[in-house]
């Protein structure tokens, strides 16, 4: 974080040094209870168990699910004929929902610490620290070398029936065997193919009793390799070359694929994966709670069963989280604690000796404030308090929340130093009556949020405690920047907006109360001067006043 005077203790719904517009980006580290990677089905369903459970839950991904390449998914109950990228946005927007967070980056390694938690390298250099990590990575396919092949993979070249059979009714399919499992399928294709031919590319190991039940069934059985996958003039497949120049015509061409688990990220915490039954690729062996063989690391999904579509998946990894959860609360338990993801992050951004931010207050607060007469203020999402300190040096009566311990603390030793006043209250604006049952003339909410819920109860708190007559302040970073591409490569994007209550989101539930709000200023505008900062960018800031009984 550079020196810019925001001074919250809630996570900043988007910290503009990080990704807005900096050609160096700090390098941070984050920490929460679960760290997943991947987000995918698998990686999707056991975040949104964990995250219902009250537990802070960081996804990361890198966008390359197995499934990419498909234009639709089938099989998967109540979501028949959807695309893939569909699903995943929907799954992503449930999660974010319950405040899990889904970042786009990679992880390039994870290593257990001495204190039992587990340390995860992302691109950029940035860290999680989490106390269990999820494991939904994945498997890639590795394609025979036949050319064209890999150019119509999940399209008109296919592998699975369940998954692209149905589509290929009644048409003909050319289904080329690579290896002895390759005819397990055989018997489905023939059934919903009209003409089905099957190549023999590598027949070494194939059943050659099922070859011939195949060919006294009326499968047309050709020996010999593939070359190259014909395409007609509308790009679409059209046939098969062999070996000897006959090309055989077909409308889809059936290929099984060998296997490989993403597993490498974990083998510094002594995990690799081992060869799958099937002697056709590998995986990760898990337990029935889907706990590897290290304690702590879970995995679920294709990475540890290659057989699984996407429903079965997404089932797997929702079983999964719950286990999880399972093991933090008994861990808890023996520890007799209620531990917080949210506060062991907070706690642990003002661990360190030195102040987090520069120690000024926001000058939007003081723009703003400035012009009201002086009253009884809340300042929500404190951190160390510039804020709150400013306005009691104004004559306001200020109350000053903070999920973090480490920060108040920093708050009431500065305020001792300079002989204020200031009420402090340790809590989470998702925590039952927050704010307790006082209204207060200012609402403050600087650079700060707090995680969304279904039922908005950290949204309601925080417009109840405004008293009538008085004035809601909000201000937030411009995130209009931040949604650029990021090239997860190189760069892991560290906070997630769409998991926090947004600026836009108090303002529409105050125009849905015209009797009881009245917007006086939503616009966005340039940062005042005056915080000590390497950068300039824009506020978006939000006042109101509710009406008076």
């Amino acid at each position: 974080m550079s020196e810019h005077s925001v001074d919250s203790g809630q996570p900043a719904a988007a910290e503009p040094t990080e990704q807005v517009g900096h050609p160096q980006y700090p390098v941070l580290e984050r920490h929460c209870d679960v760290a997943v990677i991947g987000g995918s089905a698998a990686g999707l369903a056991g975040a949104l168990q964990l995250s219902r459970q009250r537990r802070g839950v960081i996804v990361v991904d890198d966008g390359t699910p197995r499934n990419a390449p498909a234009a639709h998914m089938h099989g998967y109950l109540g979501h028949e004929g959807a695309a893939p990228g569909e699903l995943m946005e929907a799954g992503r927007a449930e999660v974010r929902a319950y405040g899990a967070e889904v970042l786009p980056g990679r992880v390039v390694g994870v290593h257990r610490r001495d204190d039992g938690r587990f340390r995860l390298d992302l691109t950029g250099g940035h860290a999680l620290v989490a106390r269990r990590v999820l494991a939904a990575t994945g498997l890639s396919d590795e394609l025979p070398s036949i050319e064209g092949l890999a150019e119509h993979w999940g399209r008109g070249v296919i592998n699975c029936p369940f998954c692209h059979g149905f589509e290929v009714r009644d048409q003909r399919v050319v289904q080329i065997v690579t290896h002895p499992l390759g005819l397990h399928t055989t018997p489905l294709f023939r059934h919903l193919a009209d003409r089905l031919t099957v190549v023999l590319h590598n027949p070494a190991g194939v059943d050659e009793q099922v070859v011939e039940a195949l060919a006294a069934s009326g499968v047309v059985v050709e020996r010999g390799e593939a070359t190259r996958i014909h395409t007609g003039p509308d790009g679409e497949v059209s046939g098969v070359e062999l070996g000897d120049g006959r090309v055989l015509e077909a409308d889809a061409v059936v290929v099984g694929s060998r296997f490989r688990a993403r597993a490498d990220v974990l083998a510094e915490v002594g995990l690799t994966a081992t060869p799958h039954p099937t002697g056709v690729g590998d995986a990760l062996v898990v337990d029935a709670r889907g706990e590897t063989a290290a304690p702590g690391v879970y995995a679920a999904g294709n990475l540890t069963d290659p057989s699984l579509q996407v429903l079965p998946s997404a089932a797997q990894g929702s079983q999964v989280g719950a286990m999880i959860a399972f093991s933090l609360a008994e861990e808890d338990l023996r520890d007799a604690v209620r531990r917080s993801g949210e506060e062991a992050e907070w706690n642990h951004r003002y661990a360190g000796p030195d102040r987090a931010w520069s120690g000024n207050p926001n000058g939007t607060l003081v723009h703003e404030a400035g012009a009201l007469a002086a009253g009884s203020a809340l300042d929500v999402g404190t951190g160390e308090g510039a804020d709150a300190l400013w306005l009691a040096e104004h004559g306001w009566k200020v109350t000053a929340t903070d999920i973090s311990g480490n920060a108040l603390a920093r708050v009431r030793a500065e305020a001792e130093r300079r002989g204020l006043t200031v009420t402090l209250v340790r809590g989470d604006a998702n925590d039952p009556a927050p704010f307790g049952t006082e209204t207060f003339d200012l609402v403050s909410l600087q650079y700060g949020s707090f995680k969304r819920t279904p039922d908005q109860r950290g949204l309601r708190s925080l417009l109840a405690a405004v008293a009538p007559g008085g004035t809601l302040l909000v201000v937030h970073h411009d995130l209009a920047l931040l949604h650029a591409p990021v090239d997860v490569a190189a760069q892991t994007r560290m906070f997630d907006p769409e998991a926090f209550v947004g600026v836009d989101e108090v303002a529409a539930a105050l125009t849905a109360d015209p009797g009881t709000w009245r917007i006086e200023t939503h616009e966005t505008r340039p940062r005042p001067a005056g915080a000590a900062s390497t950068h300039h960018v824009n506020d978006v800031v939000l006042r109101a006043t509710r009406r008076a009984v």
